[in-house]
């Protein structure tokens, strides 16, 4: 997976936090759901500049619920000192994509990230953006048209089978074809201008938007 310089660093280059796991600029073999990588290229938040840049960000918000309330919001405050040091630092716009549960590639109500809004907005003390997708016209133009400072969350990656490569509808397994994981990755990619990882709890997962985010 090659990646060109954009602003003299790849989208695909920046970690958050020292010591975890980086996914950056790299040739990665998919084996049993697992990331295989040499990585190169990595990056440190101290070592980018993101003022007026768009950050896509992969977070972990598989945070438990119960009656579509959030019990245990950590890993989303966990998040909050990385979110806040790139809107300090200038960034444009702060874009979070992140998991919930296993929907298996369909889109189900009860994983929608729509129902942690109110919580990331207390942990973040700020207004979010809600988009109820995460590929599609709607999502690229909320994306594009962010406003100053705005933090948009989208919707459950995992409600597409081209994230894991794979799926479950009526009870029948089925796979993503390479077409639909291209296109996926592509549309991801597009959202943003840097892309950093702060999702390390499943950072060894080669899932699309883990390894999938570049440009060509």
């Amino acid at each position: 997976m090659g990646s060109r310089a954009h602003g003299g660093y790849s989208r695909s280059t920046v970690v958050m936090s020292a010591g975890g796991p980086v996914v950056s600029g790299a040739a990665v073999d998919v084996k049993e759901d697992h990331m295989d990588a040499k990585f190169s290229n990595k990056l440190g938040m101290d070592d980018i500049d993101v003022k007026g840049k768009k950050v896509l960000m992969r977070v972990d918000f598989n945070v438990p619920m119960k009656d579509g309330k959030v019990t245990d919001p950590k890993r989303i405050s966990s998040t909050v000192p990385s979110i806040k040091k790139l809107l300090e630092s200038g960034a444009k716009s702060v874009i979070l994509m992140s998991h919930m549960g296993r929907p298996d590639g369909v889109k189900q109500d009860k994983f929608s990230l729509g129902q942690i809004v109110e919580t990331v907005e207390k942990e973040l003390g700020m207004k979010v953006t809600f988009v109820a997708d995460c590929q599609g016209d709607d999502v690229a133009k909320a994306c594009e048209n962010a406003k100053d400072g705005e933090v948009i969350l989208l919707d459950n990656l995992r409600f597409y089978a081209a994230e894991t490569g794979k799926g479950v509808k009526d009870g029948e397994k089925f796979k993503a074809t390479e077409e639909e994981i291209k296109d996926f990755r592509e549309q991801l990619t597009a959202l943003g201008d840097i892309f950093v990882n702060d999702a390390f709890g499943t950072a060894h997962r080669a899932h699309s938007s883990m390894v999938g985010v570049d440009v060509e």
